[in-house]
C-alpha cells in the first residue's frame, strides 16, 4: 500500500483582502462591511499576475465586500463561491475599536485568549476554520481562499494542527498571499504573508 496522500500535491493559496480604511487605522473589522481603499484596490490588482498562471479547482471567498472585491480585482471573481465560514472573527462589542482603546477598558485583554464579549472566541473561529479546511481538502486540485487577517491566521494554525490561539504567532499583512501545502505528507506552511513590496 502506498502511503502517498492523493491530496498531498495540492496547494491552498490564502489571500488576505487588501487595505480598507479600518485596517489602515488598526480598527477591529469583523462583520462591518467596508470597501477597499484606492490603495487597497491598486494592491489587489497587483496580485493578479501572481495568480494568473495557476489553475484553481475551487475559489472561495468570504461574504464580506472587502474580500469579494479583492477576489474580483485579482481576476478570480467569476469563479468564486461565497463561503460563509470564511468571514472574519466576530469582534462583538469590540467591533470598530483598536487594541489600545480596548486596553483602556481591559488592560490585560488578549483576543487570542479572551475572545470578544458578544462575539467569538478562538475556539469558535477554529471550528469554522476546520470546516473550511475539510471543504478545501475535498477539492480536486489547488484552492484559492480570500478572507481576513485573524480568520486566515487561525486557518493557518489549524492547517498545521495547532490550536486556534497559535494563530497569534502568524502575522499577516493586508493584500498578502500565503500557501498551504504538504511536506512528506505532513500539512505545512509553504509560504506565509508574502507581499509584492
Amino acid at each position: 500500500m502506498s502511503g502517498a496522500d492523493p491530496q498531498a500535491e495540492h496547494q491552498i493559496v490564502l489571500v488576505r483582502h487588501a487595505e480598507t480604511e479600518w485596517s489602515r487605522n488598526g480598527r477591529h473589522t469583523g462583520l462591518t462591511d467596508l470597501p477597499l481603499t484606492e490603495r487597497g484596490r491598486e494592491v489587489a490588482r497587483g496580485l493578479a499576475p501572481r495568480l494568473q498562471n495557476r489553475r484553481f479547482a475551487l475559489v472561495l471567498t468570504s461574504p464580506s465586500l472587502r474580500a469579494r472585491e479583492t477576489c474580483e480585482l485579482c481576476g478570480l471573481g467569476k469563479d468564486a463561491v461565497v463561503c460563509e465560514d470564511l468571514h472574519e472573527w466576530d469582534y462583538g462589542d469590540y467591533e470598530g475599536l483598536t487594541t489600545p482603546q480596548i486596553h483602556e477598558q481591559r488592560p490585560d485583554w488578549s483576543l487570542w485568549r479572551d475572545g470578544c464579549p458578544n462575539g467569538e472566541t478562538a475556539a469558535m473561529v477554529g471550528a469554522r476554520a476546520d470546516a473550511v479546511i475539510e471543504l478545501m481538502r475535498r477539492g480536486a486540485g489547488d484552492v484559492a481562499a480570500f478572507s481576513h487577517g485573524h480568520m486566515l491566521r487561525v486557518l493557518g494554525a489549524r492547517w498545521i494542527e495547532l490550536q486556534p490561539q497559535h494563530g497569534a504567532s502568524l502575522m499577516l499583512a493586508t493584500g498578502a498571499l500565503s500557501v498551504l501545502g504538504y511536506e512528506h505528507g505532513q500539512p505545512a506552511l509553504a509560504s506565509w504573508s508574502c507581499t509584492s513590496s
